[in-house]
């Protein structure tokens, strides 16, 4: 008989974003096997997904945000065979501070306005989820 024994993975993270001069820039990440993408990272041990969220920007990034909970996006994927992975995202405002690339992980980081970001993110799961941080930012000015 097959053993069809499926791994559940959680990860955290968030759409990290910075006021601009027209509109807000966000915050993504050039990774080191090749995609564009938003700061995210598994959960540890029994941290909630808020601490999840702010340590996985703070070692990628090496910047301190505001962690807006309110907005919440789910995205469910399968990364290999046998594994289905949740990665839950908030928003995130970046406050000041000098961005540092986490090397091992990170090649480089990058701010860009919507419709750039949008461009630049390698997946559709990605590119929804700042869609809808995106639309929560309007309607909450």
């Amino acid at each position: 008989m097959e053993n069809t024994q499926i791994r559940k993975e959680k990860s955290c993270g968030a759409v990290v974003y910075r006021k601009g001069i027209k509109s807000p820039e966000f915050l993504l990440e050039h990774m080191i096997q090749g995609h564009t993408s938003i700061p995210k990272g598994h959960v540890e041990d029994d941290e909630t997904e808020e601490e999840t969220a702010l340590r996985e920007i703070r070692e990628e990034t090496n910047l301190e945000v505001d962690l807006d909970t309110a907005f919440r996006h789910m995205i469910t994927y399968s990364p290999g065979e046998g594994i289905v992975k949740d990665v839950v995202f908030f928003i995130a405002e970046a406050k000041p501070g000098r961005m540092i690339n986490q090397e091992c992980e990170v090649t480089s980081l990058e701010w860009l306005p919507f419709e750039q970001a949008l461009n630049a993110l390698t997946h559709d799961s990605d590119r929804e989820t700042l869609r809808a941080a995106n639309e929560y930012l309007k309607r909450k000015k």
